[in-house]
Order: structure tokens, then sequence, then C-alpha cells
């Protein structure tokens, strides 16, 4: 569905007029109101106060905002990167997703004022909820330049773990009684490749830059620098096929576990993409919950019961139907229910918090990313606990425990 959300946006500013006439305009091209991080707004005092702010300077365990805004397309008037999120586990990082931008941000939240890099040794895993392109984009940054910023220090390839092939096309999509448009396929002997095979795709993309690197510059190759996993999903009763039962219900299962952290999976509902997951990271201070993209599950309120915090996606929702305002085509009122229908509601999400009993809620892969704070406040409805509205660079700490009385 996140794909839909560029052409959403594409269609909707050629309708004649939509700009200059609509309220929603007016919002899609309004600054997003800054919440939670206060100060003069420059980047350089935000990453301070985001370094500083809550409890997280006293937290062993963290969570840290790296990109927050949502959908493959720059929003108007935000400086809000793609999606992508890191736990913090005293010196070792766990990301999740790749959006646009993701290395810097890492290296603004970790260590701006310094020549230390994140992506050597303290990088320990990447984990991709699914293969939409504004969750993976910078994927082949984060490898590229990582050759230079330390992976070949690491004492162990850096683990990239996400979906695997889906295995067959989805449907193409019609409406009721029209016709199903002919679709050309890329990549016909293998249309739904999985994160191993995309990160294949990738050293042989940029092999003319990879070859030349080992042999004039001495690099080792990333092939032995990063190890990656199609994430094996277990038997499931009642699963018939990613077309038919794409989020099956299902407990959550493990998969990756160091001394520092555990990490489990469920499906979410995101079709037609599949698989979409929900990651839940187990420390010992605490646990946090990430989403993905997903309308309301049930998978994931499983998986997030009693968590501390739950990172989850939203959507505004007089954004999308101020997009294509009444009189809708039959063609807008699909696109317009495909977007309600993949996404979770901001009117909704508060619900599904307060369903799985967790104390923190923190919206981000915000959409449209330059959604106002008033446009966003409805996802507090229903839930109990506390709403964080995310900001690129906020971090959040989970458990009190000071990293120095760790470090012994």
């Amino acid at each position: 569905m996140c794909n839909l959300i560029g052409l959403a946006v594409r269609q909707a500013l050629t309708r004649r007029g939509f700009i200059a006439g609509s309220a929603v305009g007016a919002s899609l091209i309004a600054p997003m109101m800054c919440s939670a991080i206060a100060g003069d707004g420059r980047l350089d005092t935000r990453i301070r106060l985001a370094q500083s702010s809550g409890d997280a300077a006293n937290s062993w365990t963290r969570l840290l905002l790296l990109g927050t805004a949502g959908g493959p397309t720059w929003w108007p008037n935000s400086d809000q990167c793609g999606i992508s999120s890191a736990v913090a586990v005293g010196d070792a990082y766990y990301l999740v997703d790749c959006g646009e931008g993701v290395g810097r941000r890492l290296q603004q939240a970790v260590s701006p004022a310094s020549s230390r890099t994140v992506t050597g040794p303290s990088l320990r895993a990447v984990f991709l909820t699914h293969l939409h392109s504004d969750h993976t984009v910078d994927y082949p940054n984060l490898l590229l330049f990582g050759l230079f910023t330390g992976l070949d220090r690491a004492a162990s390839p850096l683990k990239v773990f996400g979906p695997g092939r889906r295995g067959h096309m989805a449907p193409v999509f019609s409406l009721p009684g029209a016709a199903t448009p002919a679709v050309p396929i890329i990549n016909p002997d293998n249309p739904t490749p999985g994160t191993k095979d995309m990160t294949g795709y990738i050293y042989q993309a940029f092999a003319t830059d990879l070859n030349d690197r080992m042999r004039d510059n001495g690099r080792r190759s990333l092939e032995a620098l990063v190890e990656v996993h199609d994430i094996d999903i277990p038997q499931i009763a009642g699963f018939k096929s990613a077309n038919e039962t794409p989020s099956p219900p299902m407990e959550p299962f493990k998969v990756f576990e160091d001394d520092r952290v555990r990490v489990s999976a469920t499906l979410v509902a995101h079709a037609p993409v599949w698989p979409a997951f929900a990651f839940r990271f187990d420390t010992d201070d605490g646990s946090i919950v990430f989403s993905g993209d997903t309308a309301r599950s049930e998978n994931l309120i499983k998986l997030a019961k009693g968590a501390d915090i739950l990172v989850h996606e939203v959507i505004v929702t007089s954004w999308v139907n101020g997009l294509f305002p009444p009189p809708r085509s039959v063609a807008e009122e699909g696109l317009l229910q495909h977007l309600l229908s993949g996404h979770t509601l901001v009117e909704e999400v508060g619900g599904i918090a307060e369903a799985a009993g967790v104390k923190k809620l923190v919206l981000s892969h915000i959409v449209p990313g330059n959604a106002t704070r008033e446009q966003l406040l409805p996802a507090g409805k229903g839930f109990s606990g506390e709403l964080v509205i995310g900001r690129d660079l906020m971090q959040i700490g989970v458990g009190q425990a000071a990293a120095s009385a760790r470090k012994g």
C-alpha cells in the first residue's frame, strides 16, 4: 500500500485547482508543527535536545526515531526523513527499516559531533518489515557506504533479516465489473524477490563500484561482511496463500537473539505486499514493538501485549478523503479505499494500543509526512497511556538503568 500513497499524491496534485481550492491542499504544503522538541528549530539543536530529552539519557535500552515520514515521496515543506528506527541497547544498535536518509540520521542520532561511525562494531543487525521502497530505498546506501564506515571492523558480519520471496504474483487490482488491465512483469524469472535476492541484485547493480573498491582500495567483499536471512515463517493453521489469507491468526515467533536482545515477529495486514512483518524487541529493561505498515491487526495486538512502547504507523483520514473530494470517479473511489484499508487510521490507532495494553504509543511512518499536530492528536482516542507524536531524532528510554552501571 505504500506505493499507493505516492500515486495518490501525484493524482491529487494534478486535479485542476486542487492546491488553490482545497483545505487539504493547504495542509499538504503546511510545515509540520514540532511536538516534544523545543528550541530554535535548527538541526543541531534538535539533535542535542533529542539526545538529552526525557528518560533516554539514563536508559540502557532506547528507542531512536531516525525517520518518521511514510510513503514513497518527498513531502512538501517537511524536514522528516523516510521511515527508519533503531533500538539501542547500551552501545549495540539494531535498525528497523532503511528509509531515505537512514545512514545520515543514524550518524546524527548517535555521534553527530565526532568521527565515530555506527556501521562498524556497534551496528549488529538490520530488520526489514517489508520490501516496499519507502522502507528499503537506502538499504543499498547502508551497505555501500558501510564499506567505508566500519563494516569491515565488526567482529562478525552484519546480520540482515527480512521477508523472503512472495512465491507468486499478487492479482492485478481492478474494480468490480471492469476489465482487468494487462500489466507487464519486471524480472519475470523472479518477479517477487526476497531480501536475500534483493541484496544479491544490489551487489550485481554496483559490481563496477565494488570490484573497483576491492582491487584499488583494498576493501573486503561486502558478501563476506553482510549475512542476509530471509525470515522463515512457521507453519500456520488455516493459511491458504498470500492472496487469500495474507495475515492469518498466528503466534509470534523468534527471529533473532543475542546477548542484548530477543527479536520476535508476526505477520500483519498490508496486502497486497507479502509477507509484511511487525517486530518486538525484548531486553532486560523492557520491550519495544514496531507495527510496520498495517491495517488493524490482531496478530500485532498479540505481539505487543504489555509492551513498554508501541511504535505504530498512522494515516490521517481527513487527508486521504481530501485528496479525492466528491464527486469521485470509480477509479478514485477504488484508490481511496485502498489507502484507507491498507493502513491504520489516526482515529483507530489509540484503540489498538489500548487493546495491547502498552504503556506508550509512539506515532511514526506518519502519512502525510507533513501532518500537523492537530491532525495527529486524534490518535489518543481510546488510549489511556502516553501518546508521543514522533519526530526525527527523538530518543525514548525504556527502564532507568544507566549505561555506566551496565559496563561492569
